[in-house]
């Protein structure tokens, strides 16, 4: 164990660690890794010269890495699956039925109440990116639609239901890292998030039928995606059903990695018998991709075979080392205690109920542009804010809430963060693209910070729920 490292230092850290990463993504070569391994070694370096040994250091960077291991098998798996639904004519067969059932100009909308559904539903906004929004995505290069707006809806759908289904991971984290009740903390977000839904489908529908007018959608280009999915595939509406399976073996609460596991031998059963693809070749299209042999062009930036190959084992292993990146970096940062001292200094800021809201959701979203982890973005906050909510005799789940809006929400709108580019992994598209439309998710941190300032629905304890944790 070493010293309290001085304030100077921390700061010193995290404007190279904030200063680095935007000029390797916007300025250099766009990409984060390197940025935050040389912010590690720097955080190590000064933990090092105020007395934290390198072991302990080193248990940290296990520990962050550990905490994202679940992540990285989900990521792993949905790689797999892609690969073989696309290889064995599912994904392709969503997209081919999209595009007869889907029209522009109300596409946005359908395309985040449809993943806000499944995603209500399984809790895991990661498995409905994977396969509903990969779907979605080549619809809407179909329909003339910019995919950076189809990514910024099913970004929103996704994280909806991901956010406020009881099977959602962080949706059971944020009340237990609070002293919340998971049912409470449910009832409790929907006052955020109905208004912030509401206010993001009627900007989806707006953009919807701005795109529509100014897309160019022909006929022509819809026949020519069936027609080359056609000429590629065997396309039968029984290819749905591992989707339908897959929706069913999560809601039954079968764990996600054998739900989606099974998903695979599904697509392998559809290669082998409905696309003849030969048993051979499985295990590379498995870890490699798809390759499809479309190369009709369809705009500057797709191909056909662009829309239905990818995927694969290898396609996720740019996201998993950035994972393995940042949380290596927030390990560090967080067992040499800097980044509970950053927060013990934001919470001085909070002298009343409005501000303590807002200095919570900053909180969040700060530790998510930092540690690039949503997990810590809510665990950290949680247990430091715990305490300043009961002195203010606000119920718990008041604070669940706020770790809700923010940590989960916030995280894929950040290139580096895992979330940010798990998204951009599955979807093709870049996080900076996408963010601006994910309307959802800057909306509601916005909501829940009003509320804060003018007490709606900021429920109190009463004096004998006050006088019980005393």
């Amino acid at each position: 164990m070493g010293k309290k490292v001085p304030m100077w230092q921390i700061l010193i850290c995290v404007v190279f660690t904030l200063g680095s990463i935007i000029y390797s993504i916007f300025f250099s070569y766009g990409e984060a890794h390197m940025p935050l391994i040389l912010s590690a070694a720097l955080v190590a370096l000064v933990g090092a010269l105020n007395g934290w040994k390198w072991a302990y250091m080193e248990k940290g960077m296990i520990t962050g890495i550990s905490r994202s291991m679940q992540a990285n098998l989900i990521l792993l798996m949905v790689g797999l699956l892609q690969a073989t639904w696309k290889a064995g004519g599912i994904i392709p067969t969503m997209i081919y039925y999209g595009l007869d059932i889907l029209n522009p100009s109300i596409f946005l909308v359908t395309a985040c109440l449809l993943c806000s559904v499944v995603s209500l539903c399984i809790g895991s906004s990661y498995t409905v990116a994977g396969t509903i929004g990969v779907a979605m995505i080549g619809i809407s290069v179909g329909l003339g639609v910019n995919p950076a707006m189809t990514a910024g809806a099913v970004v929103s759908g996704s994280y909806f239901g991901d956010k406020m289904s009881p099977l959602s991971d962080t949706t059971n984290l944020a009340p237990a890292v609070s002293g919340s009740n998971v049912f409470d903390h449910i009832r409790h977000m929907v006052y955020t998030v109905t208004p912030s839904y509401i206010i993001a489908l009627v900007v989806f529908f707006i953009l919807g039928r701005k795109a529509a007018a100014e897309s160019g959608f022909t006929m022509e280009m819809k026949e020519i995606i069936q027609a080359e999915i056609q000429n590629e595939f065997t396309v039968n509406v029984f290819l749905l059903l591992p989707v339908v399976f897959l929706l069913a073996a999560i809601v039954i609460k079968i764990p996600a990695l054998p739900a989606m596991f099974a998903g695979v031998v599904m697509g392998m059963i559809c290669m082998l018998f409905v696309q003849d693809i030969p048993f051979a070749d499985h295990f590379s299209i498995m870890h490699y991709g798809y390759e499809s042999i479309s190369t009709v062009q369809l705009t500057d930036d797709y191909t056909v075979g662009s829309i239905i190959g990818g995927g694969g084992f290898d396609g996720m292993l740019w996201t998993v080392s950035i994972v393995l990146c940042s949380m290596s970096f927030s390990g560090v940062l967080e067992a040499t205690g800097m980044l509970g001292q950053i927060a013990d200094g934001i919470l001085k800021v909070a002298k009343n109920r409005g501000l303590l809201v807002l200095t919570t959701i900053f909180s969040c979203i700060f530790i998510n542009l930092l540690c690039a982890d949503q997990y810590l973005a809510i665990i950290l906050p949680g247990r430091m804010y715990k305490t300043a909510f009961e002195d203010r005799k606000l119920k718990a789940k008041n604070l669940s809430r706020c770790l809700e809006d923010s940590a989960t929400l916030t995280s894929p709108l950040i290139p580096w963060n895992v979330c940010g580019a798990t998204m951009t992994g599955f979807l093709g598209v870049n996080t900076v693209q996408y963010a601006k439309y994910a309307v959802l998710n800057y909306i509601n941190p916005l909501v829940s910070i009003i509320y804060g300032f003018i007490g709606f629905t900021m429920e109190e304890m009463t004096d004998e729920e006050y006088e019980k944790i005393l």
